[in-house]
C-alpha cells in the first residue's frame, strides 16, 4: 500500500509544490488547510506521516500536536517559518518527531520523511537487544559499546545512559536537551544545558572517528545516527 503523507498547511503554494513532489517520491499526499481538517484526516485517513505547519488559521500547530498524539503515534514533522529555538523545542517536547524550517530544500525534507518512516517501521517491531549505527554496536543486555568490533569503549555510567538514550530515540530523531536531562539526571536538572554539553563532549571524544554519529541541533538538542 502506498504510504499516505498528510500535509497540514494553509499555504496553497506549499500544497502545489509538495503534492506532485510527494507523488513522484512514491507517496500519496493528503491535503488539509486547517488544524481541524488535519485532525479529522489524521483520524480517518490513516496517514503514515504528518507534515504539520505551526501557523494555521484556526489553531496554532503547537496546540494541534498533543491532540494528534492523543490518538496517533505516526511521525510528525513540523514545517515552519518560525526559527526561534524555543518554538522548535516546544514542538519536539510536545510530541513532534522532527522539524524543517521554511523555506526548505525538497531533498532534505524527503530525506527526513524517509528516516522518520524507517524509524516508525523499526519501532513497530520487537525492540532489538543490539543497536547499530555505522561502525558502532551497542549491546544493551551486556552494557557494551564497540567500534568496528574492537575492545569495548570505556564509558562512565552517565555516558552509557546518554548514548543509549540517543540511540533508542531512533535514527535521525531530534532529542531535546530537556528530554535528555530529564531522562538521565532527573527533572531538577532540566536547565543544566552546560552540564549536558560537557558529557556529550566526553562521549564524542571516546567515540573518536565515529563522533559524527551525535549531531548537534544548536539550542535544541541532538540527533543520533548516520547522516543521510
Amino acid at each position: 500500500m502506498t504510504p499516505r503523507i498528510l500535509v497540514v498547511d494553509d499555504e496553497p503554494q506549499i500544497h502545489r509544490f509538495l503534492g506532485p513532489a510527494l507523488e513522484a517520491a512514491g507517496y500519496a499526499p493528503l491535503r488539509a488547510d486547517t488544524a481541524a481538517d488535519g485532525l479529522r484526516q489524521a483520524a480517518t485517513g490513516a496517514p503514515a506521516l504528518i507534515l504539520l505547519d505551526l501557523g494555521l488559521p484556526d489553531m496554532d500547530g503547537q496546540q494541534a500536536i498533543p491532540r494528534l498524539r492523543a490518538f496517533t503515534a505516526v511521525p510528525i514533522i513540523i514545517l515552519s517559518a518560525r526559527d526561534r529555538e524555543q518554538e522548535k523545542v516546544a514542538a519536539l517536547d510536545a510530541g513532534a518527531d522532527d522539524y524543517v524550517e521554511k523555506p526548505f530544500a525538497l531533498a532534505e525534507l524527503l530525506a527526513r520523511v524517509r528516516v522518520a518512516l524507517r524509524r516508525a517501521a523499526g519501532e513497530a517491531a520487537a525492540p532489538p537487544a543490539v543497536l547499530r549505527a555505522g561502525p558502532l554496536e551497542i549491546d544493551l543486555p551486556r552494557r557494551i559499546a564497540r567500534l568496528n568490533g574492537e575492545e569495548p569503549l570505556r564509558l562512565t555510567p552517565r555516558e552509557w545512559d546518554l548514548l543509549v538514550a540517543l540511540a533508542r530515540a531512533g535514527e535521525g530523531r531530534v532529542v531535546t536537551q530537556r528530554q535528555l536531562l530529564t531522562a538521565i539526571w532527573g527533572p531538577a536538572h532540566v536547565e543544566d544545558a552546560q552540564y549536558l554539553r560537557v558529557h556529550i563532549g566526553h562521549l564524542r571524544q571516546k567515540l573518536g572517528t565515529a563522533a559524527g554519529l551525535i549531531r548537534t541541533e544548536p539550542g535544541v538538542g541532538y540527533r543520533f545516527g548516520v547522516a543521510e
